[in-house]
């Protein structure tokens, strides 16, 4: 199973560190990453495959979520399927 998570706000060091070692603690492996600075605003969408995850989904929303209030950025994650399903609307 894949995700997709999303991360906007405004750009400082370290977000993508963060993000990165909150799935890898989680064993969330990212498959595909791009992201971009627009001035002083943050971007990034990532592509990650949740399967061997060793926390339950929720757990890792919240995780992100935590990552989140501490870099200053809002950051979703969705269910693939979901996402999928939104997209074909």
């Amino acid at each position: 199973m894949k995700a997709i998570i999303t991360v906007i706000g405004k750009d400082n060091v370290g977000i993508l560190a963060k993000v990165s070692d909150a799935c890898a603690k989680a064993s969330v492996n990212i498959v595909e990453v791009t992201q971009s600075v627009l001035q002083d605003m943050f971007a990034m969408v990532m592509l990650v495959e949740i399967d061997k995850s060793n926390i339950g989904f929720e757990q890792l929303r919240e995780n992100l979520n935590d990552v989140g209030t501490s870099t200053g950025t809002k950051i979703h994650i969705m269910h693939e399927d979901i996402f999928n399903s939104m997209h074909k609307i």
